[in-house]
């Protein structure tokens, strides 16, 4: 299977916190670390903006990279969960070996997660 694979099916799913389809994609070799060129942003670094800790944590069981950075989101899986104030996940990655990288001299404006914007869950009546 391409590292694109089923990887958007992965993607959505971890930002959503649906574990079944991720363990599925995860179980056929779906590539976690894959940062598909539309999209610019790992399925770490998105699901847990997202505040999906579990499905974090799922995705680190299975081996995703502590320390890869989620380009669009300009942060990596470290940052992100001190972003998102999910410290058990924070003490998780530190324990793992993550690291944050030093802050630039002139910080971003910070935006919403390019997923947040576009993103909006469905709620049933």
């Amino acid at each position: 299977m391409s590292s694109g694979g089923n990887w958007k099916e992965l993607f959505n799913a971890a930002v959503a916190g649906d574990l079944d389809v991720v363990r599925y994609h995860v179980q056929h070799g779906v590539d976690i670390d894959y940062a598909h060129p539309e999209f610019l942003s790992t399925p770490l670094v998105a699901c847990i903006l997202a505040g999906q800790e579990a499905a974090a944590h799922l995705l680190l069981d299975s081996g995703a990279q502590v320390d890869l950075a989620s380009e669009f989101d300009g942060m990596n899986p470290l940052q992100a969960a001190r972003h998102a104030g999910l410290a058990g996940l924070e003490a998780r990655l530190l324990a793992m070996g993550a690291t944050a990288p030093k802050a630039p001299a002139a910080t971003a404006v910070q935006r919403p997660p390019w997923w947040r914007r576009l993103w909006t869950p469905q709620r049933s009546a």
